[in-house]
């Protein structure tokens, strides 16, 4: 037996073997960890975000579970981009509508993260999204769009996801209707430094980022918290999905111009094709957060006219 497969083994998630790190926290608590023995872990600055956070059972498609999962040292990218709206009209469903920020311009990212500490362990992870309009709103109110382009609470969309580890594939996929799978997926995010690259199926490029990091600003625990909501579709009915970021240390680039983004090919590379991006407006990096994953719950959409 080789030293990998000694360092890990199988759990059951859904009736689906996946493979986790032994001596990991997946596999020491099954998604209801020790706050204190994670706080000593060197990587994590403090639980205190987490202690608010009451997990609760629930069912859902992989069995009876825990939630929200909580991500305890975490580093985000962001590429925010315009595009046309007629664009990104093609590759949402009937019931969303784009966010616009005028007339025929809407807003699509790209990010990279990586989760240092979570309870389903490290694993990194990259996605290419489309901010839309609340979907119980009918109209777009004025205050939805600030409120999106402060990131104080956005609504998305999400095209690709890929993941590194099978655990983070099974239960975004089958759990919570992502469309992920695995693949080869390097994120790192220092305070001078941006890279990520995620692999297509024949190891080349799909897409691949280098950045400088945008200057840090440090925010005191409990200080800055965003939301995200996303909507997906669980054996043919809407759920929305709520993940809050607890930012720590995180930093801004308006009109960034010292970037590299790759498109090369892949699925990632196909659907950011897609969308046709005009210009990149903003370059978003934190270097140090949390997360609380929440799971789906069912939701009301309006169906709406393309």
């Amino acid at each position: 037996m080789s030293s990998a497969q000694k360092d890990t083994l199988e759990v059951d998630l859904g009736g689906r073997a996946v493979t986790v790190p032994k001596g990991g926290l997946y596999d020491r608590y099954r998604m209801n960890p020790d706050l204190d023995e994670v706080a000593r872990d060197p990587r994590v600055s403090g639980v205190d975000f987490f202690r608010q956070l009451p997990k609760i059972k629930v069912d859902s498609p992989i069995g009876p579970t825990l939630t929200p999962n909580f991500y305890y040292s975490v580093s985000t990218a962001r590429l925010t981009m315009l595009a046309p709206s007629r664009a990104i009209r093609t590759r949402l469903p009937g019931e969303l509508a784009p966010l616009e920020i005028a007339p025929g311009l809407g807003l699509i990212s790209v990010m990279f993260f990586r989760y240092d500490v979570c309870d389903i362990d490290f694993y990194t992870e990259a996605a290419v999204g489309i901010a839309v309009r609340p979907a119980r709103h009918g109209k777009l109110g004025f205050f939805d769009l600030v409120a999106g382009l402060k990131n104080e609470h956005l609504d998305s969309y999400v095209l690709s996801l890929p993941v590194s580890t099978e655990i983070a594939q099974v239960r975004g996929h089958d759990g919570y209707g992502f469309p992920k799978w695995v693949t080869e997926l390097d994120v790192d995010i220092d305070r001078s430094r941006t890279t990520a690259r995620v692999a297509n199926d024949s190891g080349g490029v799909d897409l691949s980022l280098l950045a400088a990091t945008p200057k840090q600003t440090a925010h005191p625990s409990g200080e800055r918290v965003s939301s995200l909501t996303s909507y997906t579709t669980i054996n043919g009915a809407w759920h929305s999905t709520l993940s809050q970021t607890h930012v720590l240390s995180a930093g801004t680039t308006r009109v960034p111009r010292d970037i590299t983004l790759q498109v090369g090919e892949g699925r990632m590379a196909d659907d950011l094709r897609s969308l046709r991006p005009i210009r990149t407006i903003q370059f978003d990096v934190m270097t140090e957060g949390q997360l609380a994953l929440h799971m789906p719950v069912p939701t009301s959409v309006q169906n709406r006219n393309k």
